[in-house]
């Protein structure tokens, strides 16, 4: 029986690991939980110090450490494998991909797929958008959770508003991550910019994508692309498809990109998620985010269309494993993940689905799981890692034979579904 503990397991994904193959050889272990790593202030060496604590007092073998998170998951777990002798990614990798900044300038070595970018200096007291980086741009911190404090503005106004509301919630996921880049030697343009600062980024256009892949032993594999799409006229996520419905030229030269830039990076024994803009009437493609993990949103997906979540490829890597992930082996041809959300601004849950009402639905429409996000009498504005626009009430994963038979499965849950706020 091998031992895998797995930073900040959650009832969600404890399910899904249940299901890779070969899952009764391995006994999985929660190692911190995901309150103390997503929620409130961070102190990032108390982290690593607790985690370590609780892996010396286990009484038996330690096989592999995973993570299926980002900082400070993924740079814990890179730590913590160099420390135990695992294998796992280095620790500059993971930075060189999540702090937003690093990574822009380690992508113009490799590709030309990416917008024109700059730093915003928020010490300045009447900070303005970087030279050569036009409007509509997005301003974001070099590191945040999820879309927190992402902001996209179309002018001087929009403009001084997000910095005002960056400068107030930045330190919160930037202060920690400072505290752990101190452990590299940075190069002096990373240095001087530190963890806390912010960075605009001209706005893209086209339709959202991305590619989930590996390195093991230094090869990189792409084994999945993925569409996402936005609710109408919002940057807020609708769902995400997998596989990709872009056309066999749009799908080959995503590939090529996430292979050169995961080189460049110099990423090995890890999972990778990279997503993208693509406009595939005139052949573009450009870079947003590279991801230091695989998304853990698209398990179901891989499960349903595959045959298996891609959680199996996280475990088979971090046991040294070559995955090999299959394809096409599984129930359905496509699959999503949709968001379900509120628009209409913070309230109070005064009611939810009970478990009752979603395992009724779940056996009346096939291919369907529900996961509702807030509790019953939580503000929605307490939740973490909501994106500035929006608030999740319940993520809804759908198995189906074609887009058609997924929107309609979706329709049908979504109109069965019921919640009841306070305003």
């Amino acid at each position: 029986m091998k031992n895998i503990f797995v930073l900040a397991l959650d009832e969600e994904n404890t399910r899904t690991l249940a299901d890779i193959p070969n899952a009764d050889r391995y006994r999985f272990h929660g190692l911190l939980t995901q309150e103390e790593t997503q929620i409130g202030e961070v102190d990032f060496e108390e982290l690593l110090d607790k985690a370590q604590s609780q892996l010396d007092s286990f009484d038996g073998s330690i096989d592999a450490i995973v993570g299926y998170w980002d900082f400070p998951i993924s740079a814990l777990r890179a730590i913590l494998c160099r420390r135990y002798g695992l294998p796992g990614p280095s620790l500059e990798s993971i930075v060189k991909c999540e702090h937003k900044y690093w990574s822009r300038l380690e992508q113009q070595q490799a590709i030309d797929e990416y917008p024109n970018f700059g730093i915003v200096d928020l010490d300045q007291d009447d900070p303005r958008p970087p030279e050569g980086v036009r409007y509509p741009m997005w301003l974001k911190p070099v590191k945040s959770y999820s879309s927190e404090l992402a902001f996209r503005v179309a002018d001087d106004t929009e403009f001084d508003a997000a910095v005002a509301e960056i400068r107030e919630g930045i330190g919160r996921v930037g202060k920690p991550f400072e505290q752990m880049m101190q452990r590299l030697d940075l190069p002096p343009e990373i240095a001087g910019v530190g963890g806390q600062a912010c960075l605009a980024e001209e706005a893209l256009s086209g339709v959202q994508c991305a590619t989930e892949g590996y390195v093991y032993n230094g090869e990189v594999v792409v084994y999945g692309v993925l569409d996402s799409l936005n609710y109408p006229d919002s940057s807020s996520f609708l769902r995400h498809q997998y596989p990709s419905q872009l056309p066999k030229e749009s799908v080959d030269r995503l590939v090529d990109v996430s292979k050169r830039v995961i080189r460049q990076i110099g990423m090995d024994n890890s999972t990778f998620s990279i997503e993208f803009f693509c406009r595939p009437d005139v052949g573009d493609v450009a870079l947003l985010e590279i991801n230091p993990r695989h998304s853990q949103s698209h398990a179901e997906m891989f499960e349903c269309v595959d045959g298996i979540p891609n959680h199996d490829t996280m475990v088979k890597l971090g046991l040294g494993e070559d995955p090999k992930a299959p394809s096409g082996q599984g129930e359905y041809g496509i699959a999503a993940k949709w968001y379900h959300r509120r628009f209409d601004g913070d309230a109070v849950v005064r009611r939810v689905p009970t478990e009752e009402e979603i395992q009724r639905i779940q056996d009346d429409i096939p291919g369907v799981i529900i996961d509702i996000v807030p509790e019953e009498g939580q503000r929605l504005s307490d939740m973490p890692g909501q994106d500035s626009y929006s608030y999740e009430l319940a993520h809804v994963f759908v198995g189906a034979r074609d887009e058609a038979d997924l929107e309609d499965k979706y329709q049908r849950v979504i109109g069965a579904l019921r919640f009841e706020f306070d305003e």
